[in-house]
């Protein structure tokens, strides 16, 4: 994919072994020997440049956090600073405050200098030590605020709220004349963006809801007909649920956005769940954000401060009817709810996704200092790329329905392919 380079990179880099701009890769590996000879979509792989665009002495680099809290941004932000810092030599590094509102002064608050004291113990905490919000900015006053504050390249952290905005920057300085480099890192425990195999705090989340669901499997198991119904995360796409539900190996039901389902009938999940509670005493029930959305009230295309279609609450809505339709079977249960989504997005990172959160923001770094911008960085088969923000926020990733983790779902919960 060709990508918006600054200019031409002439400064030596401080790193020996770097990646040549012509080094690509496919977005599809395996090919069919029926499928058609077009080449595809390729990818230009990230990582260090042997020339840069930006002198490091006399570059200043800036980092904003935005939207919900993910486990890990405090590792992206302290690995950011540490590669600008120590490999790069940036002496000059700021985090705006609270979002894209610090980039407005009449919004915001003054942006903090980074050094190596601040960002020293960061990482074992979670949140963002930045601050975060939603919603956009006046693009005219945010880059007035770079342009003021002498910033040669945003580091943005987000979701797609926060990629589209970081493309409207780039832009809005492009047809001023001003050479910023605008590089995002996504951010979002879902899992969802496209070309990203898996996102950062995605890991931790799983591990997290697995904690939840062994404790919902316990209060279920200790008492005659307990359910315990756990609603994770997930507003378009399933990834959590699914992966929690495989790893805990005590979940019983998996409820996911690519999975309609009905509640009523003969092969409807509450027949389902009866049948479990009849043969098995109890029974787990995981269910993702934004699953079952259809059997809600229409939303009416609500959204909420960046852009998202605000969602129902699908937990307390399925507890109801649980609980009305035994009621109404005259079996009795008790049910225990748990919603820890709040929980385990504030968690720090495990170590599992801390490494990859060092490697998203040094990735990030690379390119931001080669002169890439308008790029967000990817990871396709295990390898780290530069995807153009606007390819990026087009679409959403999903669980394939098809494929090998929703199988894994089927084979290890034992429910149906499908509640008709």
């Amino acid at each position: 994919m060709p990508l918006n380079v600054l200019g031409e990179a002439r400064f030596p880099s401080p790193i020996r072994r770097t990646v040549s701009d012509h080094a690509q890769i496919p977005a599809q590996i395996v090919h069919m020997p029926d499928a058609p000879s077009e080449p595809g979509l390729f990818f230009e792989i990230a990582g260090p440049r042997s020339t840069l665009f930006f002198d490091p002495k006399r570059t200043r680099a800036a980092i904003v956090t935005c939207g919900g809290l993910c486990p890990g941004v405090n590792n992206v932000i302290r690995s950011i600073f540490l590669e600008l810092h120590h490999i790069y030599g940036v002496s000059e590094v700021l985090g705006f405050r609270h979002g894209y509102q610090g980039l407005d002064p009449a919004r915001g608050v003054e942006p903090v200098a980074l050094t190596p004291e601040f960002v020293d113990h960061i990482h074992k905490d979670g949140g963002t030590v930045l601050g975060t919000s939603r919603g956009p900015v006046d693009l005219v006053v945010a880059v007035d605020t770079l342009i003021r504050q002498r910033i040669n390249i945003l580091f943005t952290v987000g979701g797609d709220g926060t990629q589209r905005g970081a493309a409207a920057l780039f832009q809005e300085a492009q047809r001023r004349g001003y050479a910023l480099s605008v590089v995002g890192i996504p951010k979002t425990i879902d899992n969802d963006v496209a070309y990203v195999a898996r996102t950062f705090g995605y890991q931790t989340a799983v591990e997290e809801g697995c904690r939840v669901i062994g404790c919902a499997h316990t209060e279920a198991r200790s008492v005659q007909n307990g359910i315990g119904l756990v609603k994770v995360m997930g507003r378009h796409a399933g990834f959590v649920a699914a992966g929690a539900t495989v790893a805990s190996q005590d979940v019983n039901f998996c409820l996911v956005p690519e999975v309609p389902f009905a509640l009523d009938g003969a092969c409807g999940f509450l027949a389902a769940l009866k049948e479990r509670i009849l043969t098995r005493r109890h029974a787990v029930v995981v269910i993702a954000e934004g699953a079952g959305q259809d059997l809600l009230e229409d939303c009416a295309g609500e959204h909420d401060a960046s852009g998202n279609i605000k969602l129902r609450d699908i937990g307390p809505f399925l507890r109801e009817r649980i609980e009305s339709y035994f009621t109404a079977e005259g079996i009795p249960v008790i049910l225990r709810y748990f919603d820890p989504s709040y929980v385990i997005r504030s968690v720090p990172a495990d170590a599992e996704d801390a490494i990859l959160c060092d490697l998203f923001a040094r990735n990030a770094v690379h390119a931001a200092m080669a002169g890439k911008t308008g790029v967000v960085i990817g990871l396709l088969h295990d390898v780290f790329i530069h995807v153009p923000i606007d390819l990026l926020v087009k679409q959403k990733k999903q669980l394939d329905t098809a494929g090998p983790a929703w199988h894994a779902v089927l084979a290890a919960t034992g429910q149906p392919e499908c509640f008709a």
